[in-house]
């Protein structure tokens, strides 16, 4: 998409210089709005045409019946689906009673900007009606991170070449159509419509409220909206409401050069326990907050707010324009997706649509918050409580499996199980490690001991129960798992899956220490002495499947004696296999989705020697398909430790591009905030070399010959420090803080501030490229 002439690349914006009507809905997507609490779809002003409406609060779903073949027990009952709330964004326009419809007249011009170091869009157009009138549009719009439940517009007409009449509708509209779903894809929502029952309307003067319940989650759903107007003096308002339209009218009559702008707040809330009038108050007082700033306020603040994250967590790229403007996009739609959500999940799509029914899964915590936990970490603790507030549900699916601790889900947007797959879902058990990782990665990263004694010690112990008594003894003494899911979807409920086994092996470790640090949460919890020993045994005993005459680390027990998938006899259109095979035929089979051991290599790199990896990865490489946008960054990091370059180099733009070139064919429904947050992960732990390991920062830096410089920016400990590479040395310089230990290639040193340090590169011996399956060689970049 991105490659297309009508978008630009540029360093800090998102540019289209043409509307194209064949790409509408992967451009709303890239150009989505969000805070983390408020998501807007980047649809036309006007409604229509449209891909998907999409207006969402996190959290905000409805409950759908799981239907079953076969019931079992254990089974997941219902499925949850975030749905598409009241419409704020809507900005209706009739030119002498013309509606401003894109496909009909002519459209002169037609430009929108995502600029990133403002979060506002800009659309301007030029428009000719049917008539032959001819008016210039201009809107704005933000999603406020600085007021949580703000979103605003400002919507200007002006005339170009006669008088005109304009009328100007601007809305609130629940219940709005839904296309169905698309053919047969299970990434695409489930949709459902007319989910909102009315229970209040209202329209006075310039205000408008809305007041909606889900039916079955019974949630209530408040939005409000206020307005200013700037116009001729003949300028007149009028406002009405019905149980799922609120409308405020404006018209006018407009002389070329004389503008008509409205200025539109919009402020959203909602609650599962709150009353009706509770909400009502809730959403009105947000808006008064709003007015206060009003419009200027709201722009100036975004921008301040924004100007703090890029000193924090800019990443400059000098070699290649396109992972520049892919890395700040992809930063930028990082930072939307959980600013502001606080004690609720990080959604797969975060809001910027209805893809995997706004569900979260285990990439939120492996690889969006290690990018917040670098860049802005008090998101992070947010995401973390949320997982906490959620035990109690994960408690007592832990019991209904015949296990202790809690078991998280696979899959939610509320914190119970909704996966209706059990082998990809109940059975991918590492989603529980993954969160205790997590914690631990945020505890090192920031010092927050406050967060750990109330937070992660819990988390930790609940989560360290589960693996010991999802795990035995052999008789030899050594401990395994069996019957999970790794991270690899296409080798479902296997015995001892090295990355769910060296997780939890973190992970039981992890809650051992910290429940000696923190003896009085620990009593609490019933945490004994003998527990927290019977947990070093385990982690001490975990088992380690590894093939000796293959010379490599197998991805479960038994894997590299499986039949090797045929790739020669595979079609190109017949990937994502998932669509075209049968589970039963990838199950069997040594062909991998996304990268499992190598992802273990990654995040476990003190559990494998260099040989290792490097033989584990030539291995690994020629089966790995990645049908999941999670698997070329972590493929990406491990090409870039063992010394592929080049190979690094064009798995860094397969994730950075993955939305802006819509390589997963479903940028429709959604971005893939994951890989989004994998280009930062392929660039800073890749090209990077970044470690996090026993509280100190670990780099090992190297760049490709088409990179000329790499610097980025991480936050740890309350510093701020900046790490400069070039094409024979590094730099690190501390911009702010305490002196901070660090390690370059193992060496340890210290940083200070106003003191930078330069470093030598490491080199890598020349090696053969590993191979890919065919078909499935990412894209080489030049």
């Amino acid at each position: 998409m991105i490659s297309h002439s009508c978008f630009t690349v540029q360093p800090w914006t998102l540019h289209e210089s043409e509307l194209r009507l064949d790409i509408l809905p992967q451009s709303e997507s890239v150009f989505a709005l969000s805070n983390g609490h408020v998501g807007w779809r980047g649809n036309l002003d006007e409604g229509e045409p449209h891909g998907l409406p999409g207006t969402y609060l996190n959290g905000v779903h409805e409950l759908r019946p799981l239907p079953y073949a076969e019931a079992g027990f254990g089974y997941p009952e219902s499925g949850q689906t975030v749905i598409n709330v009241t419409n704020g964004k809507v900005m209706r326009l009739l030119v002498n009673d013309e509606p401003f419809d894109v496909r009909y007249g002519r459209l002169r011009s037609h430009e929108r900007t995502l600029d990133l170091r403002s979060g506002l869009l800009r659309r301007v157009c030029e428009w000719t009606s049917p008539a032959g009138c001819t008016v210039r549009v201009t809107s704005t719009r933000l999603v406020s991170f600085t007021q949580r439940a703000i979103a605003a517009v400002a919507y200007e007409v002006e005339p170009l070449d006669t008088d005109v009449r304009v009328v100007v509708q601007s809305e609130l509209v629940a219940n709005e159509q839904l296309p169905h779903k698309s053919g047969g894809d299970p990434r695409a929502a489930a949709a459902l419509e007319d989910v909102l029952t009315p229970e209040e309307d209202f329209a006075s003067d310039m205000r408008l409220r809305l007041v909606h319940r889900t039916g079955t989650s019974g949630l209530r759903v408040g939005s409000a909206a206020d307005h200013v107007v700037h116009g001729p003096e003949s300028t007149a308002t009028s406002a009405e409401s019905g149980e799922n339209v609120a409308r405020l009218t404006v018209t006018s009559r407009l002389s070329p050069g004389q503008p008509l702008r409205v200025e539109k707040l919009v402020s959203y809330g909602w609650s599962g326990v709150r009353s009706l009038p509770a909400v009502r108050d809730q959403v009105d007082a947000a808006l008064a907050g709003a007015r206060t700033a009003g419009w200027q306020g709201l722009v100036e603040a975004q921008r301040a707010y924004l100007d703090d994250f890029w000193s924090r967590a800019d990443v400059e790229v000098d070699g290649d324009a396109e992972i520049q403007q892919a890395v700040r996009f992809a930063l930028f739609h990082v930072l939307q997706a959980g600013a502001r959500a606080e004690k609720r999940a990080i959604p797969s799509k975060g809001l910027t649509g209805s893809g995997y029914d706004g569900h979260t899964f285990w990439d939120g915590e492996s690889f969006v918050l290690p990018v917040l936990t670098y860049t802005s970490p008090p998101a992070v603790a947010e995401a973390l409580r949320w997982r906490q507030e959620t035990l109690p549900a994960a408690r007592a699916r832990a019991r209904q499996l015949g296990l202790r601790g809690a078991t998280f889900p696979w899959r939610t947007i509320d914190g119970s199980e909704c996966s209706a797959y059990w082998p990809a879902g109940t059975a991918a058990f590492h989603v529980n490690a993954d969160i205790a990782e997590a914690v631990v990665r945020y505890v090192a990263a920031s010092g927050d001991t406050g967060f750990e004694r109330e937070t992660g010690v819990e988390i930790l112990v609940e989560t360290a129960r589960l693996w010991h008594s999802l795990g035995h003894h052999d008789h030899h003494g050594t401990f395994h798992f069996d019957g999970v899911t790794g991270p690899d979807e296409y080798s479902a409920v296997t015995d001892d899956n090295l990355y769910t086994n060296l997780m939890a092996q973190s992970n039981l470790r992890a809650a051992a220490d910290a429940v000696e640090r923190y003896g009085e949460q620990a009593a609490a919890l019933g945490v004994d002495d003998e527990e927290a020993a019977a947990w070093r045994d385990a982690a001490d005993a975990v088992a380690i499947p590894f093939n000796e005459a293959l010379g490599v680390h197998e991805q479960s027990a038994g894997f590299t004696g499986h039949q090797l998938w045929d790739f020669g006899a595979t079609r190109p259109e017949q990937y994502p296999l998932l669509l075209h095979f049968p589970y039963f035929d990838l199950y069997r089979k040594q062909v991998v989705k996304q990268a499992d051991l190598v992802l273990a290599m990654y995040k476990r790199g003190d559990a494998f020697s260099e040989e290792q990896k490097e033989r584990n990865f030539a291995y690994y490489e020629q089966m790995t398909v990645r049908d999941s946008s999670l698997s070329a960054c972590c493929q990406a990091v491990m090409a870039a430790e063992v010394g592929h370059l080049q190979l690094a180099y064009d798995y860094t733009g397969e994730a950075a591009l993955m939305d802006l070139e819509d390589l997963e064919n479903n940028t429709r429904d959604g971005l893939h905030i994951a890989s989004l947050a994998g280009t930062w992960i392929a660039l800073v732990a890749g090209f990077g070399g970044m470690r996090h390991s026993d509280g100190t920062l670990d780099f090992s830096p190297t760049l490709p010959d088409q990179l000329r410089r790499l610097t980025f920016a991480v936050q740890i400990l309350g510093r701020r420090l900046r790490v400069e590479i070039e094409s024979t040395s590094v730099t690190y310089t501390l911009l702010e803080g305490e002196p901070l230990r660090l390690l370059h290639c193992g060496e340890p040193f210290t940083a200070k501030a106003g003191s930078p340090r330069t470093h030598r590169l490491r080199g890598h011996p020349p090696r053969p490229r590993p191979e890919q399956p065919a078909c499935r060689r990412p894209a080489r970049r030049h």
